[in-house]
């Protein structure tokens, strides 16, 4: 869950905190950049997209985790989805360092496949791994997930913790952190048996 269900709930709720010091940002980039002030219009529409090219990078991530899955299998799949959560958090990271709220806008993009893909795979793995008399007990675990990364996210973003304006970029990259617990953890996992069996016709190995 900490790299499924865990990082949609956590970028669903962390672009709330850090809202003001965003457009704050857009504003002060735009003025470096073309010598005079956006209009208010113009800051809503970056922030707009900075909000919904979330629900994007979802779609684009939710379309590919069939083929990634059964390509693949479930862990391998649940491992690259790893990799935009760490792409999307290198680009908001440094977003501020240099000048760019564009980078803000790409992260969040590729935020959003890791949360299609991962949402998605993690019902799949999960279902399919855990043994039949908990098998609806382990399918509540991606709820469970979502909602805790919504909590983790909200109370990161306090301001006691890090929704201060020096720190936002570090909260925008708080995905790394589940990423990296995930690619140090799931490689001990095993792998599903249902894809063993129907898709790499590996009876044994299902077993």
């Amino acid at each position: 869950g900490i790299g499924g269900g865990f990082q949609y709930g956590l970028q669903v709720s962390i672009i709330n905190s850090p809202a003001e010091y965003i457009k704050s940002f857009i504003r002060e980039t735009w003025l470096k950049r073309y010598g005079s002030s956006p209009s208010e219009d113009m800051i809503t529409l970056m922030w707009a997209f900075v909000v919904s090219i979330y629900s994007i990078g979802g779609l684009l991530g939710s379309l590919s985790a069939g083929y990634l899955s059964v390509r693949f299998g479930r862990k391998k799949a649940m491992l690259f989805a790893n990799t935009p959560a760490l792409l999307s958090a290198t680009l908001m990271g440094l977003s501020r360092l240099c000048g760019s709220f564009e980078m803000i806008i790409a992260g969040r993009l590729f935020s959003g496949v890791c949360g299609g893909l991962a949402l998605n795979i993690h019902f799949m793995y999960a279902g399919e791994c855990a043994p039949r008399k908990i098998r609806g007990l382990i399918a509540v675990t991606a709820s469970t997930a979502i909602a805790v990364g919504k909590f983790v996210g909200f109370a990161l973003g306090l301001r006691e913790v890090l929704g201060v304006a020096a720190l936002w970029p570090i909260l925008m990259a708080a995905n790394a952190l589940p990423a990296l617990v995930q690619l140090l953890t799931l490689p001990f996992f095993p792998d599903s048996p249902r894809y063993l069996l129907i898709d790499k016709k590996d009876k044994e190995g299902c077993i």
